[in-house]
């Protein structure tokens, strides 16, 4: 018995040595950290080994694990929060046009955006087109108005240009309507309308009625980067969501976003080592009325649940949707009526749900309208009952104006719900079409998370919001749109550690991933320090909060003002005439 005792006492020793004598590879100090642990723990230091956190505590605990090759970097009193999770965004299609966009994004004046516009017209080759799109609208600006096609004409002279606004309309230029033939004779597409004068000659303006399909079908008309350019690019943005202290996004596919053709670049990227940001996705059935049998094929080439490299950050596939079938689609532009979806809708998404809850895929569903959401539940009901769902993932994304029935009908599911800042952008209109009483509890996050129901943070960025997941925060905790508009009720916004924890540690459980949005020991170390004080600054500034330093699956990606000395060295941005390369993307003037 002595004998086995004294075993017992040197393994315990010998653990309790090699607990000491384990070295951190990063150690962060003198930190404001909120861990987003259980206890929701402030410390002021904290240790790295390999891709995890190995302990945090007291600066002297911590700096007890300092070895030679120790990086030791001093927080000096910031706050530093667990990496930035974005549970619903369209990153890879985003990353492949970065380069080629200019964002107004955070531009507070018509007139600067304007002389923007005008300057990336006489930078931008023969050949090439000037490009906004998405993530801004006319409350942003001081003028509080939208820029005039006569403006645009005037600033972008004979160099074709395309502007897209929200899910509503889009604007071309003369020299755009040139160049794809847009002319009096042609007619309007079966789904979207060209504005014509009194003589029928296109204005410039398309209006997306019913449907935004002549929005994005003229966007894909424009010319492609090349496919050094894409790589680049999609690395560019993937720094600008460091720069903002995104380590990880939920990429939901989107439309023109073809597998596997258009998923090339992040898996050649991937290979490389080169993702620097975690991006489980999620593959979007593309030609309507064939839906089932892509979701057929890419059953039988991808295993979702195979076991994932150990020494990369997360790339792979995650399940299907947003949109499953495209008698499905709900989408919202408040500027028209809600859409009605076909009669015969039932009938294709039963038979793909069906097919995804026998392969255990998990699955999402793009439902913006409370009618919408009915008519899925009843569907995905009748599905259970025959092949249970039994934990399967699935969730519901945008679900502004979901009612308490359907609410408590996801909850008895299982399913979640990923919300985004859309009516931060789109507040406004939304207001004018159907009232402010709707609107006030639009979505109902706090009643959700009331019920129980796992509830992730997004931005839907980039073609409509923002993909600033910053301006999810302003908005879940003011309530207040892009223009400072108080739309949703007060009582129904969160507090900003409830709605920190939605953009971290909650966005994967989503999708039940463990181990990642907290800082605590075991859990994969991705973390920021923040310029500012997210708990600390006013309502307004959180907007403009970035990043000082990203450390993503334990190494550090982004590093910017004081700890530039840790930054990788940035990569060029190509083609020189980029407007990444003369404007960033994100704008704060």
């Amino acid at each position: 018995m002595k004998i086995i005792k004294s075993i017992f006492l040197i393994a315990f020793l010998y653990n309790v040595s090699m607990l000491y004598a384990q070295h951190a590879d990063i150690i962060i100090a003198n930190g404001k950290i909120s861990t987003l642990d259980e206890k929701n723990s402030e410390v002021q230091a904290l240790a790295i080994s390999a891709n995890r956190i190995l302990r945090t505590g007291t600066n002297e605990q911590i700096l007890k694990l300092k070895g030679k090759k120790t990086k030791v970097i001093d927080a000096k009193g910031k706050r530093v929060i667990p990496g930035l999770f974005d549970s619903h965004m369209h990153m890879i299609r985003a990353g492949r046009f970065y380069n080629s966009e200019l964002r107004w994004d955070g531009v507070k004046s018509i007139k600067r955006a304007l002389e923007m516009l005008k300057e990336q017209s006489q930078r931008t080759p023969n050949g090439q087109w000037v490009r906004v799109v998405g993530g801004w609208n006319e409350y942003q600006f001081e003028e509080k108005r939208l820029p005039t096609i006569e403006e645009i004409n005037e600033a972008t002279g004979n160099v074709p240009t395309f502007i897209l606004y929200l899910y509503g309309k889009a604007w071309l230029n003369q020299a755009g309507l040139k160049a794809l033939n847009i002319t009096a004779n042609i007619d309007n597409p079966s789904e979207g309308l060209i504005q014509r004068d009194i003589n029928g000659n296109p204005t410039g303006l398309l209006v997306a009625e019913p449907n935004a399909f002549i929005l994005y079908s003229t966007l894909a008309k424009l010319p492609n980067l090349t496919k050094v350019e894409e790589l680049n690019s999609t690395i560019q943005f993937m720094s600008e969501m460091n720069r903002l202290g995104v380590t990880g996004v939920m990429d939901a596919g989107g439309g023109f976003q073809n597998f596997p053709d258009d998923y090339s670049i992040t898996g050649e990227l991937s290979k490389q080592g080169k993702i620097t940001v975690r991006l489980p996705y999620f593959l979007f059935a593309q030609k309507k009325g064939s839906e089932f049998e892509d979701y057929k094929k890419w059953i039988g080439m991808i295993e979702l649940h195979a076991e994932k490299p150990t020494n990369k950050v997360d790339y792979h596939a995650a399940g299907g949707g947003e949109n499953i079938v495209g008698d499905a689609a709900d989408f919202e532009n408040f500027l028209f009526p809600r859409p009605e979806l076909t009669p015969v809708m039932e009938f294709q998404l039963e038979r793909v749900i069906r097919l995804l809850i026998k392969n255990r895929w998990p699955f999402r569903l793009h439902a913006t309208y409370n009618e919408s959401i009915s008519r899925f539940l009843d569907v995905i009901e009748r599905v259970d009952k025959e092949s249970p769902l039994d934990g399967l993932v699935w969730l519901v994304d945008h679900a502004e104006t979901v009612s308490e029935e359907n609410l408590q009908r996801i909850k008895l599911l299982g399913g979640g719900v990923a919300i985004q800042h859309r009516m931060a952008y789109q507040g406004e209109i939304f207001v004018q079409r159907y009232g402010k009483k709707l609107a006030l509890n639009s979505p109902p996050v706090k009643r959700m998370l009331e019920l129980g129901i796992p509830v992730g943070l997004g931005t839907d960025g980039t073609r409509v919001a923002s993909y600033n997941l910053w301006v999810a925060l302003y908005w879940i905790t003011t309530g207040k749109t892009i223009g400072g508009n108080q739309i949703m009720a007060k009582e129904n916004v969160l507090d900003r550690t409830t709605a920190l924890r939605l953009a971290t540690h909650k966005g994967y459980e989503l999708i039940k991933e463990e181990k990642k949005g907290k800082i605590a020991k075991g859990y994969f170390a991705d973390l920021v320090i923040l310029e500012k004080d997210y708990f600390a600054v006013s309502d307004d500034q959180i907007k403009n909060i970035t990043s000082q330093l990203t450390i993503v699956d334990g190494k550090i990606v982004f590093a910017n003002n004081e700890y530039s000395n840790y930054a990788p060295t940035p990569l060029p941005v190509i083609p020189s005439w980029s407007p990444v390369k003369y404007y960033g993307g994100y704008q704060n003037n």
